[in-house]
């Protein structure tokens, strides 16, 4: 994703107006670009670790794109922290009573599959939001292992207690997988190349270098005995890679081969039927831009445009013009075949109206969010399984929707607005309650 605040007309197309490389945060009103399933480390995710994150779980969410408003939950006033980058520095204050949140029995359920499938990963990783530790889930994975039927909302209330980080204030979007035409060798109406990693592409951790760098990584290339930024879009689309990268796959249309980099994942449907699945493999390394911010303030986009299928729509109308546009993103996303469903950022498969994208810089990924928004269909449970480049900041959420029109059409026109809760793991908020906000 991501990611993973969400508004209610701008949909995705301008969605495509934040950053990309991990899901910056949005201007307000405006959508930033779907999370893709694989945004953080430019490193191949794993394989699930148990058949329960290998199988698709039922989200107990209704979505067709349908849009029915709702009234958020009301967040606790907080006075804002200057220059906070994590959630415990923005400051965590207690939320409201689990067992008073409207969670439905079937989207706890749901939220619960996902939340086991996540354990192996919440309790091995080092949570960069600084608010737990490993050994502070296992409870919670423990007990989620064995719910009788029709419990999972006890579960939830039982082990988890609600937080709200900084102001609570949420923004989510939406993202999908994409199925988009192509072909395995290039034909006539076949053109666009999809491309693997380049074998001159380096990841560089830079805190191997500085202690003052740690948790920093650019992307680039060798040339001479120098490093260098990697070529962005432009010079990409011309050519520039030569044979350095392999062409897994030829797209039939350049703007929806710009989409399936944004999304980060898709299946490719090819001329004899068949298909074949796509996923983020990495990065150029160089900063996203989105498009749709640019059009609209330069009066491409009229009412009723702003949407992915609008942004579309004028990039095929106008082919010349929206080349330049599309290049204006120097970002520029590399693949992998895929033999599973998408995976998002921890490894595991991720589940339309369960899994989010989310910054791991204050939401532990594999953890449970309560998202009271203004639209009902964002509304309720998810499991942060997911980053993306363009989220970013507390509370910024991309919602992963699945693939198929339905799927299609809620992630590219959402955009929703509310209040974010994050369910941590009971007395978690009594261990780390120094670092809470003041309240006016």
């Amino acid at each position: 994703m991501t990611s993973k605040r969400v508004t209610v007309s701008i949909a995705l197309a301008m969605a495509l107006s934040a950053c990309s490389g991990a899901i910056v945060p949005p201007s307000a009103g405006v959508a930033p670009p779907p999370s893709r399933p694989s945004h953080t480390a430019g490193r191949p995710p794993s394989r699930p670790s148990s058949s329960v994150a290998a199988q698709p779980i039922p989200s107990g969410r209704a979505f067709d794109g349908r849009i029915d408003s709702a009234i958020p939950l009301l967040a606790t006033p907080v006075v804002p922290t200057p220059g906070a980058t994590t959630a415990t520095s923005t400051g965590v204050v207690p939320g409201p009573s689990l067992a008073a949140l409207p969670l439905t029995e079937p989207q706890a359920e749901a939220a619960r599959q996902a939340f086991l499938s996540s354990c192996p990963g919440l309790m091995r990783r080092t949570d960069a939001s600084g608010l737990t530790r490993g050994t502070d889930w296992q409870s919670a994975c423990a007990a989620a292992q064995s719910v009788p039927r029709g419990a999972a909302r006890d579960f939830f209330v039982a082990n988890f207690e609600a937080v709200q980080v900084g102001d609570g204030s949420a923004f989510a979007t939406g993202y999908y997988e994409p199925e988009i035409a192509a072909s395995r060798e290039r034909r006539p109406g076949y053109e666009v190349p999809i491309y693997g990693r380049p074998d001159d592409l380096i990841d560089v951790d830079l805190g191997q270098f500085s202690p003052d760098l740690k948790g920093k990584k650019i992307r680039g290339k060798v040339q001479g005995s120098n490093f260098v930024p990697y070529d962005e879009r432009a010079q990409i689309v011309s050519g520039s890679l030569g044979n350095k990268a392999p062409v897994l796959a030829w797209g039939a249309d350049e703007a929806a081969v710009f989409f399936l980099q944004i999304q980060g994942s898709g299946r490719l449907r090819l001329p004899d039927g068949s298909f074949m699945r796509v996923g983020y493999a990495t990065q150029n390394g160089r900063a996203y831009t989105g498009i749709g911010a640019l059009m609209k303030s330069r009066g491409l986009l009229q009412p009723g445009q702003t949407s992915m299928q609008g942004i579309v729509a004028w990039l095929r109308a106008h082919p010349q013009e929206g080349e330049a546009i599309m290049n204006e993103n120097k970002s520029f996303v590399f693949f992998r075949t895929l033999d599973t469903p998408p995976q998002g950022a921890m490894g595991y498969v991720v589940n339309g109206g369960v899994s989010a994208a989310a910054d791991v810089k204050y939401v532990p990924l594999g953890a449970p969010v309560f998202l009271s928004m203004d639209r009902q269909d964002a509304s309720g449970l998810w499991v942060a399984q997911d980053t993306g480049g363009a989220i970013k900041g507390a509370n910024r959420f991309d919602t992963y929707w699945g693939a198929g029109p339905a799927a299609e059409a809620t992630a590219g026109g959402m955009a929703a607005h509310g209040t974010a809760f994050l369910l941590l793991p009971i007395g978690t908020l009594a261990r780390v309650g120094a670092s809470a906000p003041t309240q006016p």
